[in-house]
């Protein structure tokens, strides 16, 4: 093999070999999007992510929108090349006076919720790993205080039924 022709097939190689380990966008999981999406903080009323869990009960203090299923609220992997787990959070909210509940971890701390799917129920267990009790919202349902797992809540997931 010539030389100009070895080194195209090797430069070849090594972009191959980037572009293939790179992670897409697609790639990512909803732990990466719930941690970081804009939607996470978005006003609740606008946001893309359906539902809503609250600092305190009937929907005051600070929010999170979450948009995919959360295994631990308080181990998340933030994904693209990050090997870190980082604790889901309320949004900070108010800067000059912070919402109650503002940037305090979800897990165990949350009062309250809201669902605003249009097909899809949405479950928040007392343990970590989608078990235990649970309080359970259907499509476009409000829970003004949990009363299975209040200040008791560890993951979430949407099901169809």
């Amino acid at each position: 093999m010539s030389h100009p022709v070895k080194r195209a097939v090797i430069v070849g190689a090594a972009l191959a070999a980037v572009f293939t380990m790179a992670p897409s966008a697609q790639a990512l999981d909803g732990d990466h999007h719930n941690l970081y999406s804009p939607s996470a903080c978005d006003d609740h009323w606008r946001s893309a992510f359906d539902f809503h869990i609250f600092f305190n009960s009937n929907l005051k203090g600070s929010y999170r929108n979450i948009g995919y299923s959360v295994y631990d609220f308080g181990s998340l992997k933030a994904g693209a090349g990050d090997p870190n787990h980082y604790p889901l959070r309320f949004c900070q909210i108010g800067a000059s006076a912070p919402w109650p509940g503002s940037n305090e971890k979800i897990k165990n701390n949350a009062a309250s919720a809201r669902n605003d799917h249009y097909k899809y129920i949405g479950r928040v267990y007392y343990r970590s790993g989608y078990k235990g009790a649970q309080d359970v919202l259907s499509p476009h349902e409000t829970i003004g205080q949990f009363e299975k797992v209040y200040n008791e809540n560890a993951s979430f997931k949407w099901t169809s039924s």
